[in-house]
């Protein structure tokens, strides 16, 4: 979970654009392959055995997550562009992330609007934060319904013919009735982010809930709440590999640890293997 790029960091939300990179350095290192919180919450990944999925957020349209420069690609030192170059210098490693945008995204009028399209022209996802950034637990159910459905609006006419699939939770804050965020006249949405502090379930999980899919927060190894954030956790990811979502190389069915079975030459773990539901 990203917020803002900034070289002198004012709160647990910044992160400088040299961390930004690092940070993705060592995802592509170790074997994580981006993909869109759409796919991840409908249980669509598709990326090559061995590798492990990865949804890289951005919340809040931040100017430093997109502006495009005089030649309408986005400028350097933006979080777009810095993904793109880490992609670029890592093949297997797709410059692909989920927004999350409320009013006058990434600076709004017509830069940010053209920002936005470029996203959904280039395979990124657009997704709802709401129009206002209004804490959806105190709000009263009708206030918080339209919120959501003005933010999904905005959306919907910058994209003509898109449709925002997942909704971020601002303050990570879930409404009394849980299926609202999810659902309602005007919307109707596969996944809805929490911020939280851990990983989440597979989709396959049982334990999987799509209407409130934890976070991490980006983060280094110091500071307020480090035990929560992503250099922490992937640091416990690295010694604990066999935690990790690890893909069997085909889209088409799940594969699991079994007490059995031959050993999987991609996982070297013996697995057992179903066809989940289209």
């Amino acid at each position: 979970m990203y917020h803002r790029l900034v070289e002198k960091p004012v709160s647990v939300y910044d992160r400088t654009p040299a961390d930004f990179r690092a940070e993705l350095q060592r995802l592509a290192g170790e074997g994580y392959v981006p993909i869109t919180v759409a796919d991840l919450s409908i249980g669509r990944i598709d990326i090559p055995a061995g590798k492990h999925p990865v949804a890289l957020t951005f919340d809040d349209g931040d100017p430093t997550t997109i502006t495009l420069g005089p030649d309408g690609t986005p400028a350097p030192g933006t979080a777009v562009r810095i993904l793109m170059d880490v992609a670029a210098a890592n093949p297997g490693f797709p410059a692909v992330a989920s927004m999350y945008v409320n009013a006058a995204p990434f600076g709004g009028g017509e830069g940010g609007t053209r920002a936005l399209r470029w996203l959904h022209d280039n395979g990124f996802e657009v997704g709802n934060h709401t129009f206002g950034h209004i804490n959806l637990r105190t709000a009263p159910a009708e206030r918080a319904r339209q919120d959501i459905v003005r933010g999904d609006g905005l959306i919907r006419e910058a994209l003509p013919g898109y449709a925002p699939s997942t909704l971020a939770l601002p303050f990570g804050a879930r409404p009394r009735d849980t299926q609202l965020a999810a659902r309602g006249e005007g919307y109707n949405y596969t996944g809805v982010l929490l911020v939280g502090s851990n990983p989440t379930d597979s989709p396959y999980s049982a334990d999987f809930e799509p209407s409130g899919i934890p976070r991490i927060r980006s983060q280094g190894a110091d500071g307020t709440d480090a035990a929560f954030g992503s250099t922490t956790w992937l640091d416990k990811l690295a010694a604990q590999p066999q935690s990790r979502y690890t893909s069997d190389g085909n889209p088409a069915t799940v594969s699991y640890p079994a007490r059995t079975g031959t050993p999987s030459p991609q996982l070297d773990t013996p697995v057992v293997a179903y066809e989940p539901l289209p």
